[in-house]
C-alpha cells in the first residue's frame, strides 16, 4: 500500500493549500496538475459565472488548463516568491516538481508569474497582491517583468 504524500488543506497564505505529508526530494514529481485543457476565453466566461477562485494554468501554446472541471488537488498550490516547487510543462500537460527537499507538514508553492494586459497599476498590484510571506517576498503574484514601474 502506498501512502499519500502530499493533502489539500486550509493554508495560512491564501484558503487551501497543497501539504506535503511525506518527504519530498528535491527534483521528484509531486502531481500533474490535471483539469480540461480549453481555450482563455471559455475559461475567463466561466470565471465571470462562477465566484471563488481560479483555477486556471495557462499553457505555453495559449490554451489553459482549467482546474475546475475534472481537476485535482493541485489546483490548490498557492503562490510564493520564494517557491518550494515549480511548474514543468511537457504538451498538453503540467507536472509540479520539487525544487529543493520539502518537509512533512510544508506547504507546496510556486510562482504563478501572472501577466495582465494593459499597464500594471497600483490598483492591479494590489489585485494580485501577495501574502507568501517569504523575506524575498514582491508582494505580488505578477511576473518580475510586470512587477517593474
Amino acid at each position: 500500500m502506498r501512502l499519500r504524500r502530499i493533502s489539500a488543506r486550509r493554508s495560512p497564505v491564501h484558503g487551501m493549500g497543497l501539504f506535503a505529508l511525506q518527504p519530498i526530494a528535491a527534483g521528484e514529481r509531486v502531481i500533474e496538475y490535471k483539469g480540461e485543457v480549453t481555450s482563455w476565453r471559455r475559461a475567463a466566461a466561466r470565471q465571470r459565472v462562477e465566484a471563488g477562485h481560479t483555477f486556471v494554468f495557462g499553457l505555453s501554446d495559449g490554451r489553459v488548463i482549467d482546474g475546475s472541471r475534472g481537476g485535482n488537488s493541485a489546483r490548490f498550490l498557492n503562490h510564493a516568491c520564494a517557491p518550494n516547487c515549480e511548474a514543468i510543462e511537457m504538451g498538453d500537460r503540467v507536472f509540479i516538481h520539487a525544487l529543493v527537499t520539502i518537509a512533512p507538514g510544508d506547504e507546496l508553492f510556486i510562482n504563478y508569474g501572472l501577466t495582465v494586459d494593459g499597464a500594471v497599476t497600483d490598483d492591479v498590484r494590489a489585485q494580485y497582491r501577495c501574502h507568501c510571506g517569504a523575506p524575498s517576498c514582491r508582494r505580488t503574484m505578477l511576473g518580475e517583468a510586470e512587477n517593474t514601474r
